[in-house]
């Protein structure tokens, strides 16, 4: 995969691998500019290593590089530094980090996919940011490098030229958003709709969903609820409906809600019916009363109420702020 020679209007995209580096934080921004030059991108992708040859990722697949970093000259648009399980003996690399520090002063933009935010917070490239990585990892990063300001569940965050994601697959979620900023929101839509992925996740929105974030409850009959709701927010969830689906009385679905979830049956059912909504008016057009008989609002006036209530807009103004990836703007942010 050489890189091919600039053209009018190209982006030079440089990837930086090294032994154990996680192969999908290298192949999913590979390949979503690489879709992205088949809707109208002129993406060069261009693969470094510390010496030129091939490296061994995580998972044991060998990748080939187009050269070594001595002779990566050419300034990069965007420089992606992926990361891997060994993070921790890798931030104790100085030629590693040094190397690091050398292709950010010849790039536009750096970014790094879930645990190589330690790699660029090694190299002191996150002091005074903000920054983004792994759930799993997000207090670590924050104890070894007190000069960073972690957001722990943020997709992706950007600050200045450089720009960090969560686990893994939030590395496409962040390529999106740069081929959004450099080509458009139409191109990244047709990229995702190529790779079968949605695009939903505005940088700043949660690593996790309503159901994922609820507390962890021992009681096989409330599971079972909160499940249904998750699996199906259209459907019909009354406090009588929950009830018979556990088996139970509605007196004592509504104390296991309070006792093990903090909250009440209805405010789950609108918590997790919302979401729903959010993500429809995020990745498509449907009409406002299409969207709210299939999450359960009933009429487009009940979801507007909803909205307002909990995230202070309607759902026009939601779907104008978030039917992208959420950075369109190239120059928003930039040093």
């Amino acid at each position: 995969m050489n890189p091919r020679h600039a053209g009018t209007g190209s982006l030079l995209v440089t990837i930086f691998v090294f032994p154990g580096a996680r192969l999908l934080d290298v192949t999913g921004p590979i390949e979503v500019f690489t879709s992205a030059n088949e809707f109208g991108g002129h993406y060069r992708l261009n693969l470094v290593s510390a010496d030129g040859n091939e490296v061994t990722t995580s998972a044991g697949t060998r990748l080939s590089v187009d050269m070594a970093i001595e002779g990566a000259h050419e300034t990069s648009d965007v420089l992606v530094i992926p990361g891997g399980p060994g993070w921790d003996q890798l931030i104790r690399d100085d030629a590693l980090l040094d190397m690091v520090r050398r292709l950010d002063a010849n790039s536009r933009r750096t970014v790094s996919v879930c645990t190589g935010a330690f790699l660029l917070a090694a190299a002191g490239l996150l002091d005074g940011r903000r920054a983004a990585t792994h759930w799993r990892h997000s207090r670590d990063l924050a104890l070894r490098f007190p000069a960073v300001q972690v957001e722990s569940d943020a997709i992706f965050v950007q600050d200045g030229k450089v720009m960090t994601s969560a686990g893994v697959s939030a590395g496409i979620d962040l390529s999106l958003a740069l081929v959004e900023q450099h080509c458009g929101a139409e191109v990244a839509r047709a990229v995702a709709k190529d790779m079968v992925v949605f695009m939903q996740r505005p940088g700043g929105q949660s690593q996790f969903s309503v159901r994922a974030r609820a507390p962890h409850t021992r009681q096989e009959m409330l599971r079972r609820v909160l499940d249904a709701v998750a699996e199906d927010p259209g459907a019909t969830h009354t406090l009588s409906a929950m009830a018979r689906r556990a088996g139970i009385s509605s007196r004592h679905v509504t104390r296991l809600f309070y006792d093990e979830m903090g909250t009440t049956p209805a405010r789950y059912v609108e918590q997790i019916r919302l979401e729903a909504a959010q993500a429809m008016l995020e990745t498509g057009d449907d009409p406002m009363a299409v969207i709210a008989r299939r999450t359960g609002f009933g009429s487009p006036e009940s979801l507007r109420r909803a909205f307002v209530r909990n995230l202070k807009v309607t759902p026009g103004v939601f779907r104008a702020r978030f039917h992208t990836t959420g950075v369109a703007d190239p120059l928003r942010g930039m040093s």
